[in-house]
């Protein structure tokens, strides 16, 4: 099971409205390399929900309930989509400025390319995120 870090703009679609909504569509995805990524996810995955914008921060975890699909919006073949529920929110949201100040984090792709949407977060770090959002 992978385990992935999907960035969202909180006043568009936070956390927040996720555990309302208790199931979502992810789509928007246009970036090449964040397509790549959200096509290696599988049914199944945990993803780590990060809001964008003035928070900056690792705020909950959620589970990939679905494999990639064409969007069924974009009317493009390359551009696809997952659908993903709410697993539970992080104790402590983990900042960026904290990720950025951990050197173990320094070859995440959230540190390293900040303008993904979608990148993978290898079990070490995942751990390590978990442990600094207060669920080790």
């Amino acid at each position: 099971m992978a385990c992935w870090l999907l960035k969202t703009e909180p006043s568009s679609y936070s956390y927040d409205d996720l555990e309302r909504d208790g199931r979502t569509t992810w789509d928007g995805v246009t970036n090449a390399l964040a397509l790549k990524h959200l096509r290696e996810a599988a049914s199944g995955d945990e993803v780590l929900i990060y809001h964008t914008g003035t928070e900056r921060s690792v705020v909950g975890l959620a589970r990939l309930v679905s494999a990639p699909y064409p969007d069924p919006k974009a009317g493009d073949p390359r551009r696809v989509v997952v659908d993903l529920i709410p697993a539970r929110r992080l104790p402590s949201a983990v900042p960026l400025a904290e990720i950025k100040a951990d050197p173990a984090f320094r070859d995440l792709a959230l540190v390293r390319n900040g303008r993904l949407s979608v990148v993978p977060v290898p079990a070490p770090l995942r751990d390590r995120l978990f442990a600094l959002g207060g669920l080790a």
